[in-house]
This record gives C-alpha cells, structure tokens and sequence, in this order.
C-alpha cells in the first residue's frame, strides 16, 4: 500500500474547548507512528497552545470548513485516503457526504453527540459497549474504554505499576480544566480547596487573565499555596507528580487514570453527566461536584477534597482502579481497524 494520508475534522475553539482536537492529535500521533500522513481541519488558531500542539508534530493543519459542499472539496484538493470527524457543532450532513464521496469514514462520538454517518465509529466512554446503537449497513462501532485514545506525552509517562508516591507532609494538588478552561472552574474549586481548612499546595492551570486575577483575591488558610500557570504540554508529567488532580470529567478523565492519578472529578457542563456518574461509579476517580452547584456553596465539594488531601491510602487506591481501568492501548486498537478499512 502507498503511503496512507489521512484528514482530521474536528472541533477546537475558545468555547468549545480542546478535547476533540486532543483525542484526534492521540490517534494522529500513532497514525503517524506508522507512515500515514494526516491533515488537520479545524480552527486550531483560535486556541494557541493547542496549535503549537499540531505545528510542534509537524502536522498540517487546514481552516476550518463547514458546508458538505466545502468538505469534499477540501479533501479532494488534500488527495486523502480517509477521514475522521470529530465535532459536536457541524451536524451529520458534512460526513454523510464525504462518505457518500467515497471516503472511508471514522467519527469518533459521545453517545448521540457527533453522531454522523461513517464506516467506523469510535465511542471511548464508559459503558459504551453496552449502549444501543443502529449502524449503517456494514459499519463497525468500537466502544468503551478499549479504544480511550492517548496522546504519546501521557503513553511514556505511564507507571509501570501506580500508586507510588513521595510521602508529603503537605499533598501536592494539580488542577487543570482544558486548554480554555471555558466554564471558569478554577476560581471555585480553588474556594472549595481552601474551605478544607487542611494544608496543601496546588498548581492551577488559568488559561485566562481574568481567571488568574480571581484566584489570586481568594482568601487562602495556613499552610495553603496556590500558584496559577498557563496552558503546558506538560500535563502528564504534572499529573504523575501530584497527589491529587483535580479535573473537568471530560476527555482527560482518561489520561489520568491511565498514569495512575488520583482523580477528583468537576462535571463542569451537561453533556458530562453520564460520564462524571459513571467515572465515580467506578470507585477509580472521586467526585467532586457539579460545577454549578460548587459555585453557589462550595462547602459540599470542600469536605469530599479534605477527605482526599488528610486520607493518602483512599489516594493510592484510587490511582491504582484508575490504571488499571484504562490500559493506553486503544489508539492502537482504533488504527488497526482503520487500516484494515483502508487495505479492504
């Protein structure tokens, strides 16, 4: 076979956030890994550090396009072998024409959202093995934590066995919301985290200038640290160091499980519901709360975070369910079954 070359369609943006964009950039990296060219289409300028997460791996990265009419066009002037979707925000009729165009055609979704027509869909959730789902005649759906998608900077820094920590008289606690952080729950998890009235020091990422300025006016306890940073291709190597990590139950929920984190959950938007129940239902990640109601009364999130800062074997036996929850194989698995696709 010639060199496969491969286009990603994804969301990105200040609103919509970086997840989709980074699941893909996990499964371009192993595409990547094995001679394929891919192409990005999307609006990754909007979002600057997720852009020089593209550019940084050599991948070409196109503008966005929204009309059928403009994505078989786009991917016939790209001459590529296969496309993958990855939007909550274009609807079904894009994919369903570049699929009728010919393409083999993967949409990675979440449940019902970004549903559209393809060969192979990819549904890396929780459970998703289970939920019914009506196929087009001859696809395939891979579904549930098999197939999670990982980016390299989380795949190195995997423990080989987790659970294993400096034993700190103050915990160190991470706390990260995406690339936009675009529901600003930094500020108050950061109320929550000092209501605890227990010593830690914690990292917050603030994408935003406004987000760092009201952290920086919250009244903090003694022996309380808060230092915010900006957006870092650091990520995994700040979630194997720390204690505690305290994230959005979105895509990243999977990245800290898979490196043997321990995870406190925020469910900072609607569509995560099912996603945050079913990852503290594991008993491999800790829930913190609905954002909403931790931003009306943080005392509720701030007893379930002292428990986890004052009680270090509860963190190493959640960091040991996560990893072996989620195994860091699924972008391989995902791959094989689009080469095969490609080569059928």
């Amino acid at each position: 076979m010639n060199r496969v070359k491969v286009g990603v369609r994804c969301d990105v943006g200040p609103q919509r956030g970086v997840g989709h964009v980074m699941r893909c950039l996990a499964l371009a990296e192993e595409l990547a890994a094995r001679g394929a060219e891919v192409v990005f289409v999307c609006d990754s300028h909007t979002v600057p550090w997720a852009d020089e997460q593209l550019r940084s791996r050599g991948f070409q990265v196109e503008p966005a396009v929204f009309t059928p009419a403009e994505h078989v066009e786009l991917f016939r002037r790209l001459a590529v072998d296969a496309v993958v979707f990855d939007s909550y925000d274009l609807g079904p009729e894009p994919s369903t024409a570049v699929h009728r165009a010919g393409w083999p055609t993967l949409a990675i979704t979440d449940g019902t959202y970004g549903a559209a027509e393809a060969d192979i869909y990819v549904d890396q959730n929780l459970g998703a093995e289970v939920d019914g789902f009506d196929l087009p005649a001859g696809a395939v759906r891979l579904a549930g934590l098999d197939y999670v998608m990982l980016r390299d900077e989380v795949l190195r820094l995997r423990p080989a066995e987790p659970g294993q920590r400096p034993n700190r008289e103050i915990p160190k606690v991470f706390a990260f919301f995406g690339g936009t952080d675009a529901y600003s729950a930094g500020p108050p998890i950061v109320r929550a985290l000092a209501a605890t009235g227990v010593p830690f020091d914690a990292t917050v990422v603030a994408p935003r200038a406004e987000l760092v300025e009201e952290i920086a006016t919250i009244a903090l306890g003694e022996r309380q640290t808060v230092t915010t940073i900006g957006p870092t291709s650091e990520l995994a190597k700040a979630v194997v160091e720390s204690d505690l990590v305290i994230g959005a139950s979105g895509t990243s929920t999977w990245e800290l499980l898979c490196l043997g984190g321990t995870a406190g959950l925020v469910c900072v938007v609607d569509n995560q519901v099912l996603a945050y129940e079913g990852a503290v239902a594991t008993k491999a990640a800790a829930g913190v709360g609905v954002l909403s109601e931790i931003q009306a009364d943080p005392e509720v999130a701030a007893g379930v975070l002292r428990d986890l800062l004052t009680d270090s074997a509860e963190r190493v036996r959640l960091a040991k369910a996560g990893w072996q929850l989620v195994d860091g194989l699924g972008r391989r698995r995902v791959v094989d079954v689009l080469l095969r696709q490609l080569s059928s």
